[in-house]
């Protein structure tokens, strides 16, 4: 059910971020007054077809579902009737096709706008940034942070939630540029913190670089009792069950779910003994938490949730919620930053500096897609928003047989004022397709990784 879940999931995903890309290019070629020959959605044999309008425009849904395509006519493909000759594409002048070509990507800029819209508008729950006690000698210790310090801004940008301050870090950390937090110290006291960024390296970045600096959220005291159990993980595989109370693990007491949370995620494939209260008596089960992989990070994983009462998380929670005008100038200044965010990570593959390992394939996109549908609608909307600005980005990369490379031949069409040759197309056709078969192989190799690594 989880796998028909995820799959589900990730074809509407899909169909929406493709139907939205394609018709942005197809709403500007038919104001242009180009005529548009075929909408397809997918690659290869049509599974479905209709003509519809003026000019019979073929709808199409393909059986490859990995992209979609809009064609136009076209004299540099095939003969055409002499009565399009005035609508086909390679005769309008270069901004008009500058427009169509750029109209793809604006289409998905536009939806990831429109979601985030949406999301700020209905209001969204999360995490308020209060810190808890770093541990010794990491930089938030060096800087003094306390627990119960509530951060109210990173330098000077304000912080309302603490996605926004892990953000905000993030930024700052890929500038090589330290952190000053605004914190207000026990609900009265402004003071400030002045973080050191410089210990974080590459690898750091890719995984949970919080953890390195010592940074962590505070959270309620909570029993560690078991609540929820993941089907077939190790947790259920060892024999606990929902309302068992853990005394110790190897002889150590634990008195909080966070004591049991630390211990398991130090000890990945390492057997523990795990002594339960359960019903009236004691039960000393062993368990070995499964190894999981993020960047360098590796980490234990039991698949157990605690019992959390609503009330007693009411104080670490809080709203994300504006007017409508302010949510849709939040909306484009988020679409922006992540834009622009995608852009510098690209770049710093390219330079070395961040590993290739961070790019992902269909394999992982599908498995996000799954896990934030079951989070429930807003999740899913943040990720639809969040993989729409993805492929915005992605296709306007200068590379041949992608809008953007268009985009680059139409540049130099331009500055020497005539078309680039065909010879030149055709070249850069070859050396596009071989950049992004060599792209498709990274991101699947990093996927199988993945699977086999988690």
């Amino acid at each position: 059910m989880s796998a028909l879940y995820t799959l589900i999931a990730f074809l509407v995903a899909l169909g929406l971020l493709i139907v939205v890309h394609e018709f942005g290019h197809y709403l500007v070629a038919r104001f242009c007054g180009v005529k548009v020959v075929r909408f397809s959605v997918g690659f290869g044999r049509p599974l479905w077809m209709r003509r519809l309008g003026r000019d019979q425009t073929e709808w199409v849904v393909a059986a490859v579902p990995l992209g979609g395509y809009v064609k136009m006519v076209d004299e540099r493909e095939g003969p055409v009737a002499p009565a399009d000759i005035s609508r086909a594409f390679n005769r309008q002048g270069v901004g008009r096709r500058i427009a169509i070509v750029s109209a793809g990507p604006v289409a998905n800029f536009l939806l990831a706008i429109a979601l985030y819209w949406v999301l700020f508008l209905a209001g969204v729950q999360e995490a308020k940034p209060l810190l808890g006690a770093p541990d010794p000698g990491t930089p938030a210790a060096m800087a003094g942070v306390k627990q119960g310090d509530l951060v109210r801004s990173v330098n000077g940008q304000p912080t309302a939630s603490w996605s926004e301050v892990r953000w905000r870090l993030l930024e700052l950390a890929l500038e090589r540029r330290n952190a000053r937090l605004e914190v207000l110290e026990n609900g009265v006291q402004i003071d400030w913190r002045n973080l050191d960024l410089g210990v974080l390296s590459g690898p750091d970045l890719e995984s949970d670089f919080l953890v390195k600096l010592g940074l962590r959220l505070d959270r309620p005291r909570v029993a560690p009792v078991i609540d929820t159990l993941t089907a077939g993980g190790p947790a259920e595989k060892a024999g606990l069950r929902s309302g068992d109370r853990v005394l110790s693990i190897d002889g150590e007491p634990i008195d909080s779910w966070s004591a049991l949370v630390r211990k398991v995620r130090a000890s990945p494939d390492r057997e523990l003994r795990i002594r339960v209260h359960r019903g009236e008596g004691e039960e000393t089960l062993t368990l070995v938490p499964e190894k999981v992989s993020r960047g360098e990070t590796v980490y234990g994983r039991i698949g157990a949730g605690s019992r959390v009462e609503p009330d007693l998380m009411r104080d670490y929670v809080v709203e994300i919620r504006y007017p409508p005008v302010e949510a849709l100038g939040r909306a484009a200044a988020k679409t922006w930053e992540m834009s622009v965010f995608s852009l510098r990570m690209l770049w710093r593959m390219v330079t070395g500096s961040v590993s290739w390992r961070n790019l992902s394939g269909p394999v992982t996109i599908a498995d996000y897609a799954g896990q934030s549908a079951q989070l429930g609608l807003m999740p899913y909307l943040a990720f639809l928003a969040l993989i729409s600005i993805s492929l915005g980005v992605l296709n306007l990369l200068p590379i041949p047989l992608l809008d953007g490379g268009h985009l680059m031949y139409y540049s130099v069409e331009i500055l020497k004022g005539s078309p680039v040759s065909e010879r030149v197309m055709e070249l850069g056709q070859r050396i596009g397709l071989a950049l992004l078969l060599c792209l498709m192989a990274f991101a699947f190799y990093n996927d199988i990784n993945r699977l086999f690594s988690s």
